[in-house]
């Protein structure tokens, strides 16, 4: 008997020690860890354990950040459209305080602090471009290319590199990036006047090509800082495996542009859009037809593809070409993240995406706006 009672003694402990470890199980399992008031994430940032690490939010509660720039140390920067500039560490991890705020932006509209590209040469010269929107004296508004020096965290002596391109609220360009050939290369846009975009002595509606110090290089097509024109609104700049220069452009009534670009060429804008063709002007290697708009923004190549942000398409777009021909547009996250800016891919391959849900153009969640990274090998 007294062995029967011993049993029934240690069932009930046995029981509760039991439940304890499935509570344990199952909490374990949920996304009990998020921030007091943080929104939820969308379905593809609820990641498994082997997979959390395909999708990760990087930095959030950003005001509309811009364009991103890695630096040597696998840290970058990201532009922020009210004029701020913040510093992601190689840790992953945002620093509250931004590394400046520069006071002359102008944040209107699609204008303020736009793109920013790092000097190929920065570990010896530490410098940093920008691109931004700015009202001269006459009330005038307009855009400036600027050169800054980056040590110790901070950002100083401020160089206009090229300035007084013409602005508006809508059509500003914005996109900086160095090419392989050493030079910076700098989209802007018709600033709502579209006859500029055919004007070679206007630098709206150009792709620009200039030296680290905002020079005309030799090679230029009109002797001038313009390499290609007939553009409307680009902002995206990409160079293929070949050396090759690709470009995403806002178009008109839905008819957003890929576009490979060469010097001289006239990209058409306004006299033709989408699949209209004239004999002296160059259409889009692709465009988005006229029932469909990506509002395409930043660009890169990774493994072939050419993946491009989705403004109002508010997806992750990848233009898989070959042969110059773009064979299929895939749609990724679409309606996940909201409205996507750029993206950029680090020294490790995985591509960096920023949001744009602060812009004014869409509801923003608690949480916006992100930086995001995704493997690009766990597309499908």
């Amino acid at each position: 008997m007294r062995y029967i009672d011993l049993v029934r003694n240690i069932i009930p402990v046995i029981l509760v020690l039991l439940l304890v470890i499935l509570t344990a199980i199952f909490l374990s399992r949920e996304n009990v860890n998020l921030d007091p008031g943080q929104a939820p994430l969308s379905p593809s940032l609820q990641t498994t354990n082997n997979a959390k690490e395909d999708i990760k939010v990087i930095a959030q509660n950003l005001d509309t950040p811009w364009s991103i720039a890695f630096l040597p140390d696998k840290s970058f920067l990201v532009t922020e459209r009210p004029g701020r500039v913040s510093l992601v560490t190689a840790e992953g991890k945002l620093d509250p305080t931004p590394v400046t705020t520069i006071e002359e932006v102008q944040e209107a509209g699609e204008g303020g602090l736009l793109g920013t590209a790092v000097h190929p040469d920065f570990s010896a010269n530490h410098y940093v471009y920008f691109y931004y929107t700015y009202s001269e004296s006459g009330g005038n508004t307009l855009n400036r290319v600027v050169r800054m020096r980056f040590e110790d965290n901070k950002l100083s002596d401020q160089e206009i590199i090229v300035n007084e391109i013409p602005g508006a609220s809508n059509h500003n360009g914005g996109r900086i990036k160095f090419g392989p050939d050493g030079y910076l290369y700098i989209t802007t846009g018709d600033a709502q006047n579209p006859s500029l975009a055919q004007d070679t002595d206007s630098l709206a509606g150009k792709i620009l090509r200039v030296t680290d110090t905002g020079q005309n290089p030799s090679g230029n097509p009109f002797n001038n800082t313009i390499y290609s024109y007939g553009h409307r609104n680009p902002q995206g700049l990409a160079w293929d495996d070949s050396g090759r220069l690709w470009s995403t452009e806002h178009g008109s009534s839905n008819r957003d542009e890929i576009n490979l670009i060469k010097s001289g060429q006239n990209y058409g804008w306004p006299e033709i859009q989408g699949d209209e063709s004239r004999d002296d002007l160059v259409g889009p290697v692709a465009n988005s037809g006229n029932n469909t708009t990506w509002a395409p923004a930043g660009a890169v190549f990774v493994n072939k593809s050419l993946f491009f942000g989705g403004l109002r398409g508010q997806a992750l777009y990848e233009a898989v070409i070959e042969d110059n021909q773009v064979k299929e547009i895939k749609e990724h996250f679409k309606g996940e993240f909201g409205r996507i800016r750029d993206v950029v891919v680090d020294p490790g391959n995985f591509l960096y995406v920023s949001t744009s849900n602060r812009d004014g153009r869409t509801n923003p969640g608690a949480s916006d706006d992100k930086i995001i990274r995704i493997n690009p090998n766990s597309l499908q």
